[in-house]
């Protein structure tokens, strides 16, 4: 069966992601119910099920409203900052959407939060505040190793998977890969892409995840002559990839 993924813009620079076959719809961290509601109601759309990825307000905050107009299926991770979620799923889970003929394996990804979990199949992979374009989330609640683990299971998964995060970062991110990697003509190329997208107010999402495994910072940190640039750059002691995510991730919040 078809299906297409829309973004839902709401707040500054966060996505909600709606999947839909013209008939029913799934949408992903629903920060607010109202753009939600306009766009089911503009295109005639029934909503059975929401995805969860983790507890924060502009993740979570429509979908209180979203399960009392509708009645969906809602999936979320065990946290019980996460209200009205009808079904836990954990690692390994898959969650079957029947309307719409489709299934997702759920990712434990500690990290960002400690509940994170992401949602994935074939095709695609909705990853919340784990991994941005040129880019991953903040270490709000779990260790550097747990991230580090999060993020090697994301590079597991084949190259060719759509990426769909949470937050419009990629310019803000390329500056910060900018400083971080060597000069490359595929950064410069995807800078001068980022930026004519948004001058049309278009997303640069989703991404490719074949393209992040070669210019995110936070997937290199396995490379040993990347750990060695960043020891030259930072002057640094850099000598394992949990060590040197820590440092990116500093770096990144200092940025």
């Amino acid at each position: 069966m078809k299906t297409t993924i829309s973004p839902i813009p709401i707040y500054d620079d966060n996505y909600v992601w709606v999947i839909d076959d013209g008939h029913y719809a799934v949408v992903v961290d629903p920060g607010l119910a109202e753009p939600v509601d306009d766009f089911l109601l503009k295109n005639k759309l029934t909503l059975c099920a929401i995805l969860l990825t983790h507890h924060h307000w502009d993740h979570i905050n429509g979908l209180q409203a979203l399960y009392e107009n509708w009645r969906c299926e809602v999936y979320g991770p065990d946290d019980d900052r996460i209200p009205a979620v009808q079904t836990i799923v954990k690692e390994g889970d898959v969650v079957h959407i029947k309307p719409l003929e489709l299934s997702f394996t759920v990712m434990a990804t500690p990290g960002h939060t400690t509940s994170h979990i992401c949602f994935y199949n074939d095709d695609v992979l909705f990853c919340g505040d784990t991994l941005f374009s040129l880019g991953c989330g903040r270490m709000f609640e779990g260790t550097a190793e747990q991230f580090v683990n999060s993020l090697n299971k994301i590079k597991s998964l084949p190259a060719e998977l759509m990426v769909y995060c949470t937050h419009e970062y990629t310019l803000s991110n390329i500056a910060f890969v900018e400083s971080v990697l060597p000069e490359s003509d595929a950064i410069q190329q995807k800078k001068e892409w980022a930026k004519s997208l948004r001058k049309r107010n278009q997303p640069t999402l989703p991404v490719k995840l074949k393209d992040e495994l070669s210019l995110n910072p936070f997937l290199l940190t396995d490379s040993h002559s990347f750990q060695q640039h960043l020891n030259r750059i930072y002057n640094a002691d850099v000598a394992d990839e949990v060590s040197a995510f820590t440092l990116l991730r500093t770096a990144k919040d200092n940025f």
